[in-house]
């Protein structure tokens, strides 16, 4: 298992908090990062894709953890091409408007190039100590497969260079059994990491389970099965508490991924209460027993 990270998407969300999964001792933003860098060596930062990170919290974090830690860290949303909140975007390039949320063409090309410059600028510190994973680039379901979209998976890569890119589709019409092959060959060529999912199937946004390395680093993320994927509570979306069976499976699929890739991450984004802090150290735990040492 030497080159599988299992994490969560969160250490710091409030109904974990709530949930008494920390000691009661530990409860302070330093104290929790430090905890759970002691029991997992892989976390994912979601708060970067509603607000932009500060350098300044890179170098906290870095400070707060071992080394070897990793941070998986999520794309502001503007450069996702998601509706962005107008008060998250940087105060000197805020655009004139009475609207709520803006989209990346409603910005012009500086006020982009400067969102892509900061976004990037604010991640040197875990780069440069070696606990940067993959950005990850989640789109949309309106995402789909065409050439401009592919174009634009390519200029995120290349912005982003030296960090690597890693998309997570939310559209059918990518890893569908009629366009997979195409999709993979497309990754692959250009070795950007396809992210993995698993998820409620059956949705406009869900995509199938498909385990695929396309490039040195592979990524898979678990949603959970919710029957109330499209509810606007996300704690209803993303409750979801997988079985010991449901696990065992994917402790048995993992390593052969894992074969196909320099290094893995798994990540539980099944983020309410405790769920995906007790998920990965069960799955933790049986890919150990999959994969002994020696």
């Amino acid at each position: 298992m030497a080159n599988i990270k299992v994490g969560t998407a969160s250490w710091t969300d409030k109904t974990l908090i709530a949930s008494g999964w920390y000691p009661p001792d530990v409860d302070t933003p330093e104290e929790r990062l430090r905890y759970y860098s002691s029991v997992f060596p892989l976390v994912e930062v979601d708060s970067t894709y509603y607000t932009p990170p500060a350098e300044r919290n890179a170098e906290l974090w870095v400070d707060r953890t071992p080394a070897g830690f990793t941070f998986n860290v999520k794309a502001f949303s503007l450069l996702t091409q998601h509706p962005t909140r107008t008060a998250a975007l940087y105060k000197d390039i805020r655009p004139t408007t009475d609207k709520k949320n803006v989209y990346l063409k409603d910005l012009d090309s500086d006020a982009v190039e400067t969102v892509w410059d900061r976004f990037l600028q604010a991640l040197t510190p875990l780069y440069e100590a070696g606990k940067l994973g993959v950005l990850l680039f989640q789109f949309p379901p309106w995402f789909t497969l065409n050439r401009r979209n592919k174009e634009y998976i390519l200029r995120a890569k290349e912005r982003c260079d030296p960090y690597t890119v890693a998309v997570e589709f939310r559209n059918n019409r990518w890893l569908g059994e009629e366009n997979r092959a195409e999709t993979l060959d497309f990754l692959t060529s250009y070795a950007v990491p396809l992210v993995c999912v698993d998820m409620p199937q059956g949705y406009r946004s869900s995509v199938p389970p498909v385990l695929a390395a396309t490039a040195p680093t592979a990524v898979v993320r678990f949603h959970g099965h919710s029957d109330r994927w499209e509810s606007k509570n996300i704690y209803e979306r993303f409750g979801y508490r997988y079985s010991e069976e449901e696990l065992r499976e994917w402790a048995r699929r993992l390593p052969r991924l894992a074969e196909r890739a320099s290094t893995t991450y798994v990540v539980m984004n099944n983020c309410y209460r405790d769920y995906a802090q007790v998920n990965a150290a069960q799955l933790a735990r049986m890919l150990q027993e999959e994969t002994p040492s020696g």
